[in-house]
């Protein structure tokens, strides 16, 4: 039987500009109705037992009255710093080995999928090392001008392997989820779909490359 390799997925939100939260870290904006499924996040969350943070992201939230603890029991957190310490909160590790080494004792573990919570530098030090598998990304329909973006900015040219597997639904009071896998070697594919709470909304369908686009109903 062949192990199931344990995929690191960075879910998240942004907004339509590209950030995950303002400069001082609020994310007020994120309120949004919250249809039934909430866009997806139980059926998410089942898949995953471990979830990842950037120091400064953990922090913010044990400022707004967090615990890892309410992610539920047996849910593993690992706390990435430059300065490690002692975690006063079951089931918090921090770490400060390299990424690299991390990831691969993590996926050598049986267990399942990974969470990626960020923020942008952690995500984007996991990138840079090859060791994100899988984006998840909720983007909400409102511009914030600027803040804390989705990824840390550097030099860089990552490949996103893209192909179709549903349907767009554009609603105005909804999400948009696009799931891109920034696994190089990895041929999979890429869906797009929005959850939302407007019966209005129009469907389109993305062609795989070299496909011709299809005419969208009208």
């Amino acid at each position: 039987m062949v192990k199931k390799r344990r995929k690191i997925v960075v879910y998240i939100a942004t907004s339509a500009d590209g950030f995950i939260a303002r400069s001082d870290g609020d994310v007020a904006w994120l309120d949004r109705p919250r249809p039934k499924g909430n866009y997806g996040m139980g059926e998410f969350f089942r898949t995953i037992d471990t979830i990842l943070w950037g120091r400064k992201t953990y922090g913010k939230g044990i400022e707004k009255g967090m615990k890892a603890a309410g992610f539920g029991k047996g849910i593993k957190n690992y706390v990435f710093s430059r300065r490690p310490r002692e975690s006063l909160e079951p089931g918090v590790e921090f770490i400060g080995e390299p990424i690299k080494a991390f990831a691969e004792r993590l996926r050598s573990q049986p267990g399942k999928d990974i969470w990626m919570m960020g923020g942008g530098g952690i995500i984007a030090s996991f990138l840079d090392e090859n060791e994100i598998d899988e984006f998840v990304i909720h983007v909400v329909p409102v511009f914030i001008g600027d803040g804390i973006r989705l990824i840390e900015a550097r030099h860089r040219a990552v490949p996103l392997n893209c192909s179709p597997l549903g349907a767009i639904r554009t609603v105005w009071c909804g999400f948009t989820m696009r799931s891109r896998d920034s696994h190089a070697a990895r041929k999979s594919a890429v869906s797009q779909r929005i959850h939302g709470c407007s019966e209005v909304s129009s469907q389109h369908r993305w062609p795989a490359h070299g496909q011709k686009r299809a005419t969208p109903p009208s």
